[in-house]
């Protein structure tokens, strides 16, 4: 008898199947759970590593849990609500953000404060117009007269007179109160007025070293008279009439690379005492008494940044106090309140070498700080809105607004000091 193993082979592979087949089904869907008696602990708190199953833990609380978060844990926050605002600007100056407010829409140039000690005067190159403008923002014509193209102004003490310089070099003297024009000789320049403003002080650059002058002359431009021979000296001469009359110009000599001589020049060759400036690239300011020189000037010990200085400017005091303010920035950003009070605008930062290029490197916003020159106390008292970089500051002779000019974009700005 002949087996057949093929179909032997065919039977025994299909109970194979169906017997894998069976175990499966048993093993996945039909074999009991086993209960675990021993949980494992949590080996920080010793607590057990399942979490409650819902609605039977009654010790949870929910109240005030509305956004989800567990009760006691650290919210994150999320976006800033879109009510929520930065520190509001202080209305008057008080050490912090101080609000700003604009009173000229457009650039403003050679500005300066006006006789009654209230409003501003300033250049409008796109109308050619003088105008004045109080704290409340109106703007008025300061003269009816239009002079295009103005590239540099210098206002008498009483701000009634300015001598104009054009770029062709054409000069001009203008009375604003009687309205009359006077041109004067296009080789003078640097010009100063006297406290009184019935003189002015000038630069006389002839063609030649040896015609070159310090000189006055009356207001008009009439009874010029030499004062001292300038020669190749131009650069180091800085014509400045001190507020109390005696002396109308300064000069500086080199002592060595990070010194130099201070002389003043008064107008009847009176031989007054000198000073040391610490550094180069002097600016400076006359106290209102004129009893006082407050300067900046930039030394390589300071990475050629200019520092702040005052110094005893009058008679046999000359040169006497001389002490460094410890703030860097220039004097042109500073201004005086009184004859023992400055504001100086000073830059947030300065990077190496700022005082040598002066115009190229003050880009920075600056903060507002108060200068007491009797006790030496400097205060910040404002940090203007709007992250200003502050060219030129001056302050209302009742003390109650500080107006400053942008660097920026040109504009006039004033800040409430009361």
């Amino acid at each position: 008898m002949n087996l057949n193993w093929k179909r032997i082979a065919l039977i025994f592979g299909f109970l194979a199947v169906v017997v894998l087949i069976g175990y499966s089904l048993y093993f996945f869907f039909l074999k009991p759970t086993i209960p675990i008696t021993n949980q494992p602990t949590n080996a920080i708190n010793g607590s057990t590593g399942t979490l409650p199953q819902a609605g039977t833990n009654s010790n949870i609380k929910t109240t005030g849990n509305i956004n989800g978060g567990l009760q006691g844990s650290e919210a994150i926050p999320g976006p800033p609500s879109q009510t929520k605002t930065e520190t509001a600007a202080s209305i008057t100056a008080t050490g912090g953000l101080t609000k700003t407010t604009a009173l000229t829409n457009n650039r403003v140039y050679q500005s300066t404060l006006s006789g009654n000690g209230q409003n501003v005067i300033y250049y409008d190159k796109a109308t050619g117009l003088f105008y004045q403008v109080g704290a409340d923002g109106r703007s008025t014509p300061y003269s009816d007269q239009v002079f295009y193209s103005v590239e540099t102004v210098y206002w008498s003490t009483d701000k009634t007179k300015a001598v104009m310089k054009f770029p062709d070099g054409a000069t001009i003297l203008y009375d604003f109160a009687t309205k009359k024009q006077t041109t004067l000789p296009s080789h003078w320049k640097d010009f100063d007025f006297s406290p009184n403003s019935q003189q002015m002080v000038f630069k006389s650059m002839g063609t030649s070293a040896d015609n070159r002058w310090l000189a006055i002359a009356n207001a008009d431009g009439s009874g010029a008279q030499k004062i001292e021979l300038l020669g190749d000296t131009d650069s180091t001469v800085y014509p400045s009439w001190s507020p109390n009359g005696q002396t109308i110009a300064m000069y500086t000599e080199d002592q060595s690379f990070d010194k130099q001589n201070l002389y003043f020049i008064g107008k009847n060759s009176e031989n007054f005492k000198s000073t040391i400036v610490e550094g180069r690239g002097l600016q400076s300011q006359w106290s209102e008494n004129g009893d006082r020189l407050l300067y900046s000037a930039y030394t390589s010990n300071n990475g050629y940044r200019p520092a702040l200085w005052i110094v005893e400017a009058q008679g046999e005091s000359i040169g006497q106090n001389r002490k460094n303010l410890q703030l860097n920035t220039w004097a042109d950003k500073c201004t005086f309140s009184n004859n023992d009070t400055v504001y100086c605008a000073v830059p947030t930062q300065l990077k190496e070498g700022a005082g040598i290029f002066y115009k190229e490197m003050d880009d920075v916003s600056c903060d507002i700080y108060k200068i007491d020159l009797v006790s030496g106390a400097k205060t910040k008292i404002a940090i203007p809105e709007g992250n200003q970089n502050i060219e030129t500051m001056m302050t209302s002779d009742d003390g109650k607004y500080l107006y400053f000019t942008s660097q920026a974009n040109g504009k006039l700005y004033k800040i409430n000091l009361k």
